[in-house]
């Protein structure tokens, strides 16, 4: 086998506290901060110079992690608009299970997250949707239905 599991995804954000904050409300729970600099980190990301501050969340299950970086050298480099439209080559997004997709919705409302299309059913089986949270990240959100 080629791997054993999937450890975490990363996302470059400019607000940490933001982008945590955000994760908490859908149900996250912060495993840890940490600043990340020097040879190790050159090496890995390819970069010179890397000096950033990490911070893991992960679900509740235990089983995903999203890995938070804010850069202060070298700076982030911005992709273009954070309104960009879903279907643009290379755009990630992260789906969670949710309990309630519209009490999901309106709490993350609360920290700046916007619908990006409209709650949506397929078939009898899922209610589906995309909000832009903090630095335009794409978040799905799929509520199975009984």
């Amino acid at each position: 086998m080629a791997i054993q599991r999937m450890d975490n995804v990363g996302i470059v954000v400019e607000d940490m506290d933001a982008a945590i904050a955000f994760f908490v409300e859908l149900g996250m729970e912060l495993e840890g901060r940490a600043e990340v600099g020097g040879r190790f980190a050159d090496q890995c990301t390819g970069l010179d110079g890397v000096r950033c501050d990490i911070a893991m969340v992960r679900t509740p299950d235990g089983h995903g992690r999203l890995e938070l970086a804010k850069y202060h050298s070298p700076a982030a480099i911005s992709a273009g608009p954070r309104n960009r439209p879903h279907n643009i080559v290379g755009t990630h997004r992260v789906m969670f299970a949710v309990d309630d997709i519209e009490d999901t919705v309106a709490r993350l409302r609360r920290h700046g997250a916007e619908l990006v299309g409209e709650i949506a059913q397929y078939e009898d089986s899922y209610r589906l949707c995309y909000v832009r949270g903090p630095e335009g990240i794409i978040v799905g959100l799929a509520e199975q239905l009984s």
